[in-house]
């Protein structure tokens, strides 16, 4: 990365800070701080992002954009291609160590008799979810904030086939990192992009959600055809 940072970047960094977010959360101020080792604090946040049930608050589609806006910048001094794989690995490290975690760690807590908030009915059914469900709900996962940290856990925990977790973990993992990170990288020499990046941060949230609000309501409709029925 180089010291000083070209105009582009500057620009970005002059923005308000993402809503909802501390002024350390913020991506632009991450990728900054980091200087040289930006490329590296961001595989960091993004495994454990992806992996670590204390990384549901780092942000990640923000985070990404604005990586490959640095890229594109030259602020970060590395090919988008090998970005984009460094990450892509990295989540998908991330979501391996969760599913672990989950399976693990999950049957002890579910196991206890005179458990209240864990029963072992929320696992029973659970994994019938991930059998009927698995492939769109570890894909869709990876765009939604929150859920793409606790569903790791929760497929370990439920005992999701191992080679099916990892195959659609992967899948996922990909699209999500080249998707989110090109976006950055070809729509961030965008000027009205690149001076408003808090609405785009927002806005790519938004997005985020909207697969699984589909998927939310198909679910209703179905319930409901099935009881009346």
């Amino acid at each position: 990365m180089t010291t000083e940072l070209p105009a582009i970047v500057n620009a970005a960094a002059n923005t308000t800070a993402l809503a909802l977010l501390p002024d350390w959360l913020n991506p632009e101020n991450i990728v900054q701080s980091l200087g040289p080792f930006a490329l590296i604090g961001v595989c960091l946040i993004i495994f454990a992002e992806c992996g670590l049930l204390i990384g549901f608050f780092l942000p990640g589609d923000s985070l990404l954009f604005v990586t490959g806006l640095f890229v594109a910048a030259g602020a970060i001094d590395t090919p988008i291609w090998l970005v984009c794989a460094l990450l892509t690995l990295c989540a998908f490290v991330g979501n391996v160590t969760g599913y672990w975690i989950g399976r693990k760690v999950g049957p002890a807590m579910f196991n206890k008799p005179d458990s209240k908030l864990f029963k072992r009915e929320h696992v029973d059914k659970t994994h019938e979810f991930f059998e009927k469900y698995g492939a769109r709900a570890i894909i869709l996962a990876r765009f939604v904030p929150i859920v793409r940290t606790f569903i790791t856990a929760v497929a370990g925990i439920a005992q999701m086939d191992q080679k099916k977790f990892f195959s659609f973990s992967a899948i996922g993992g990909v699209a999500w990192i080249v998707s989110m990170t090109l976006l950055g990288y070809f729509l961030g020499n965008i000027p009205w992009i690149r001076d408003n990046l808090e609405a785009m941060a927002i806005l790519i949230v938004v997005i985020s959600v909207i697969p699984i609000v589909i998927e939310y309501l198909k679910g209703r409709r179905e319930k409901a055809r099935k009881a009346a029925s």
